[in-house]
């Protein structure tokens, strides 16, 4: 269980990077950047806080995990504000590869993996 939800988590914020793409083709998307800035709304959200068993959340890991998480979903939701309101260059500059969402995106996928194997 504990190591299909990380697994799921690594996809899904995986996806993150195609949606941000497509809100900024089109400018617009199914959610609004304040609902994404909260990480407590996405399925791995939803369990990091209200399902996660009780002795993962003593460990290292989910501190690291739930700060990562939360920044990443604070640069998606800034990117996303850019994205709807037409800013496409400042919305793609934060794309960008060495960028903050880059490295956040791999931060966070990192420490899953780890946390996943240590499991």
């Amino acid at each position: 269980m504990f190591e299909d939800e990380i697994g799921k988590a690594i996809s899904a914020h995986g996806q993150w990077k195609q949606k941000l793409r497509g809100a900024i083709d089109t400018g617009s998307s199914d959610t609004t950047p304040e609902k994404v800035r909260q990480d407590c709304n996405c399925a791995f959200g939803k369990w990091l806080y209200e399902h996660m068993p009780a002795d993962q959340k003593s460990t290292s890991y989910y501190k690291e995990v739930r700060e990562l998480h939360a920044k990443f979903h604070v640069e998606a939701g800034s990117i996303l504000g850019l994205a709807v309101v037409g800013k496409k260059n400042e919305a793609n500059e934060l794309m960008k590869m060495g960028g903050n969402f880059s490295k956040l995106s791999s931060q966070l996928t990192k420490k899953l993996q780890e946390w996943r194997a240590s499991a």
